[in-house]
């Protein structure tokens, strides 16, 4: 049930979206915790289970009887989960959280202190790393034609073009949905997350539209998340895929037919091209996935 405002007033609302990941979701909400106590901040933790099988609900109950858990019973993916969330928070402000990050030292109070400086036209991500602590590249550019081509055939993420992490406040185009911080005011302007998308580019979608009403999107370095990555998807094939569905619903939403054509000769051209690497070095696995995604590319 959602908390009165006569009875309970609450700064922070922390959101986090589960599917079968109980020991991660345990390890995220045991470090919140560890985080904000003794801190000052008033704040609730709000869970969104996608009718995960692995007992995640249950565990939640027995270890942790403060969260709010709301248990579906399908799995709605990322965006309808997180507008879920959104939609049931009391906080002034609210902080999406993927359910393999584990929050280090107070980031949590960071990241809210520069998030009220900013003011309620910010939105603000924390800086993520790997589990071996090397920085996660988690904010970059907006997915222009030019950024995708970079993406797809320059290893543009691995050069820190279309993809990186800065030492110092940044504005960027988006930051990773792992970590978002934004005022209630900002979820209620801007709209949800877009629920035609089931998985990846979620949260790109939406920070696209905010910047089109005039918020700012920004790094913030100094507050520190360990993030695991792709805990949810089940092995390489379902990210693969979901970018290309990604990249193609994006540009049907926001772009002219003419950019979409071109989007659609980049991820042609790039799934041949890999689909005859992967022919001539006989990675049949590989090559039957970009298979898959050469029939998205070409019924786009």
């Amino acid at each position: 049930m959602k908390p009165s405002p006569e009875t309970k007033v609450i700064d922070l609302s922390i959101i986090i979206v589960s599917y079968n990941t109980v020991e991660l979701t345990d390890a995220c909400i045991s470090s919140i915790y560890q985080s904000l106590f003794p801190g000052q901040l008033r704040f609730e933790v709000i869970v969104i289970d996608n009718n995960s099988q692995d007992g995640s609900g249950q565990r939640i109950k027995k270890k942790y009887p403060q969260v709010r858990l709301f248990e579906n019973n399908e799995n709605r993916g990322f965006g309808m989960a997180n507008n879920q969330g959104i939609s049931e928070a009391w906080g002034k402000t609210i902080l999406l959280l993927n359910s393999d990050i584990f929050v280090l030292n107070n980031a949590i109070e960071k990241l809210y202190d520069f998030q009220k400086q900013q003011g309620v036209m910010t939105i603000c991500g924390g800086k993520l790393f790997n589990q071996d602590n090397t920085p996660q590249a988690s904010a970059g550019p907006a997915y222009s034609l030019f950024h995708i081509f970079i993406a797809l055939f320059l290893k543009g993420d691995y050069l820190h073009i279309t993809r990186y992490s800065p030492t110092a406040v940044k504005n960027v185009d988006w930051i990773m949905g792992a970590c978002v911080m934004a005022s209630a005011t900002a979820f209620k302007s801007v709209g949800g997350f877009d629920e035609g998308i089931f998985m990846y580019m979620e949260e790109i979608d939406w920070m696209h539209r905010a910047k089109q009403k005039g918020y700012l999107v920004k790094f913030y370095p100094n507050a520190h998340f360990i993030h695991v990555g792709h805990a949810s998807s089940s092995g390489r094939e379902t990210p693969i895929l979901n970018v290309f569905r990604g990249f193609i619903y994006f540009y049907k939403k926001h772009s002219s037919y003419f950019s979409q054509r071109l989007l659609q000769l980049v991820l042609i051209k790039k799934a041949i091209l890999a689909i005859c690497l992967f022919l001539i070095i006989n990675q049949p696995q590989d090559r039957n996935l970009y298979q898959k995604a050469l029939k998205i590319a070409w019924k786009f």
